[in-house]
């Protein structure tokens, strides 16, 4: 196979020199004011990350200049940018909100070191592929703007307070370097049967997006926080079944089912009912019950007795 044109390789890493600039973008918009701008540019940021890697992979066009420009694009996009949009609008007047910013961008950046170390760990197994460790730097740097959403859609309230806003980006700070996992999308993938149904739920979301996009950015932000659960589940029993993981869905829903199955309780409502009633119809044809050993013991007594 021939290698690829310089060409063909400068694509992934222009989109992600745009992803860069639209993340130092946000800055400048938090500084004038702009702050839907701000998120917007922010999203952009993230959707050209994401878009870089697949193109990468499609064009066979990775390389380790790529990777490593992709993450110092990411510290500055999805670390430094963050931190100063939400200083410039909620933390400037707090005394610990340089403190929190920092703490925060110190978390992304340790976020992205630990995760270009467990590319070339050889231990993992094979089902981790699936996940991240950790919420992602894009991901974290979406939700941790959840108050400048929230405010921006309904206005000032108890989420744009300081302490609120300080106590949200640390714990979104702390999710990046937790162990938590959590699901990686890429490698998600539509029954053939699910495809109709996937197009429609695009075309509503997309008119959601169109229509209120802080509202649609909301959403997303509850429901990748309500998937951690469910991530955490199927971590923990695909490490107990690495076995499964190259199985079918089907396959594997069946062999779930199987696991959990137990006798239903109707059954044994039943058979505790027809052995009762079988009781019942041998004493009504003069058949004696069978006894245990105490009472046939109790009998031979009081037949010597005479009682």
């Amino acid at each position: 196979m021939r290698p690829p044109k310089p060409g063909v390789r400068l694509l992934p890493n222009a989109i992600t020199v745009l992803a860069l600039c639209s993340g130092l973008s946000a800055v400048q918009y938090a500084l004038a004011g702009r702050h839907a701008l701000a998120v917007a540019a922010i999203v952009a940021a993230a959707a050209l990350d994401a878009a870089d890697g697949r193109i990468a992979r499609r064009l066979d066009a990775a390389s380790r200049t790529g990777a490593e420009l992709d993450s110092l694009a990411d510290a500055v996009s999805f670390g430094v940018a963050p931190a100063l949009v939400l200083f410039a609008w909620g933390l400037d007047d707090y005394r610990a909100g340089w403190t929190v910013a920092l703490v925060y961008v110190v978390c992304v950046v340790l976020r992205l070191a630990r995760f270009n170390t467990l590319l070339d760990d050889p231990t993992r197994p094979m089902f981790s592929a699936e996940f991240f460790v950790g919420v992602p730097s894009p991901a974290g740097a979406l939700l941790v703007l959840g108050p400048l959403v929230v405010w921006l859609q309904f206005g000032a309230g108890w989420w744009s307070s300081p302490l609120v806003i300080g106590a949200w980006t640390v714990l979104v700070a702390f999710l990046m370097i937790s162990r938590v996992p959590t699901l990686s999308f890429k490698r998600v993938r539509v029954p053939q049967q699910w495809i109709m149904s996937l197009l429609l739920m695009i075309m509503l979301t997309a008119i959601v997006v169109v229509s209120y996009p802080l509202v649609a950015l909301l959403i997303a932000m509850v429901a990748y926080l309500a998937h951690l659960p469910y991530a955490i589940w199927r971590y923990r029993w695909l490490s107990e079944h690495p076995e499964t993981w190259d199985m079918p869905g089907r396959q594997r829903r069946a062999m779930r089912r199987a696991r959990r199955r137990r006798p239903p309780f109707r059954r044994q409502v039943a058979g505790a009912a027809v052995r009762a009633s079988a009781a019942v119809r041998g004493r009504g044809r003069g058949l004696r019950p069978r006894r245990r050993d105490g009472d046939r013991t109790g009998d031979q007594t009081r037949d010597q007795t005479g009682g």
